[in-house]
């Protein structure tokens, strides 16, 4: 059975992200960003160089963990934890894509809280596919 195009592109946003935050690996924007790449996070620079060299600055221990993913159209949307710097992020990431390529992306984040210290003691941030793959 063959992916469709939104499971593609679901797969391709945990990829890009895991792979670039994490390991640094710039290849990645290589493979899946689109060449008019555009970026609305005020504090990175648009355009795969300016992505690149945001990524590049941040400290080796950055990792990026995926959690819930909704996907429709050409929309993907991912929640996810940024840990290894100063305080762990937690970020609503939207990517669009045009041509099978990310073509530009918008973010909310926030600083995580851990759950003993929320007022209803629930985490900020869950992993769905961790729990699936644990099943």
């Amino acid at each position: 059975m063959s992916q469709t195009q939104t499971e593609r592109n679901k797969a391709v946003v945990v990829e890009f992200l895991t792979t670039a935050f994490s390991s640094k690996d710039f290849t990645a924007l290589d493979r899946y960003l689109h060449t008019d790449y555009k970026q609305h996070n005020p504090f990175i620079p648009s355009a795969k160089a300016g992505l690149r060299g945001y990524i590049a600055a941040l400290p080796d221990t950055t990792r990026y963990e995926p959690g819930a993913i909704v996907a429709e159209g050409d929309l993907v949307m991912v929640h996810g934890r940024y840990s290894g710097v100063d305080k762990p992020l937690l970020g609503i990431d939207i990517f669009r894509f045009e041509d099978g390529l990310v073509v530009e992306h918008w973010d909310v984040l926030q600083e995580e809280v851990p759950a003993a210290d929320t007022v209803a003691g629930n985490p900020m941030f869950t992993n769905p596919q961790a729990a699936a793959n644990q099943a």
